[in-house]
């Protein structure tokens, strides 16, 4: 089994040593030295609560490396995951649930490219999300997806295998709208064409 680099980074020498001494005997994981963080692939920084210098310290570790970042913390409600999620965080732990156990755990899901949140805020998170695509984007045409309700319309109906004028006509577009939708969505995500247009929705979740 391949040993996951990681490093760790507090804004409390304490925290630091715990938390360094917590997955120094784990097999799964190897603690890098401070002269290591270019090569962690994930980055655990411990702090109290997601204030302005917590959200510094983190910015700082993803700009010093390619880690994906966890956050530990004292302190955090869905409000707060927000921020987290803007500066890279996509795993979230509570320092008193940090055992080794849970700490490894999410450090493998972030090596993976997978998210970790504790449930109880994730729901929250989720019923903020709605809220705002409600009450905020959707009265504006947009999604945060970043595709307008039309743009999806427009590209999930191509993916079906409609053709231009079969989408304006299911849609009630003219041909040029339906055209015009299309080349904006290549132009914004530099994609070839339609079916690079398509691709790549289906890929990344957008339809």
């Amino acid at each position: 089994m391949d040993r996951i680099p990681v490093c760790v980074r507090a804004d409390d020498p304490i925290s630091q040593v715990g938390v360094v001494g917590a997955l120094r005997s784990r097999p799964e994981v190897q603690v890098l030295e401070d002269k290591g963080v270019e090569e962690a692939e994930v980055a655990l920084v411990v702090t109290g609560g997601v204030s302005e210098n917590g959200l510094r310290l983190l910015r700082s570790v993803g700009q010093a490396s390619r880690a994906r970042l966890v956050l530990v913390a004292t302190e955090i409600d869905e409000s707060e995951l927000v921020s987290v999620a803007g500066v890279g965080v996509v795993g979230v732990v509570r320092r008193g649930e940090a055992t080794p156990e849970r700490l490894v755990r999410v450090v493998r899901s972030a090596a993976a490219g997978e998210g970790a949140v504790p449930p109880d805020l994730l729901g929250r998170l989720l019923g903020q999300v709605g809220r705002a695509q409600r009450h905020v984007l959707g009265p504006r045409g947009l999604t945060f997806n970043n595709l307008t309700e039309r743009e999806s319309e427009v590209l999930r109906l191509v993916a079906e295998g409609l053709d231009t004028a079969e989408v304006a006509t299911r849609l009630a577009y003219s041909p040029r709208t339906v055209k015009q939708v299309l080349h904006d969505i290549q132009v914004r995500f530099q994609l070839r064409n339609r079916c690079h247009a398509v691709a790549y929705a289906m890929r990344h979740g957008l339809i």
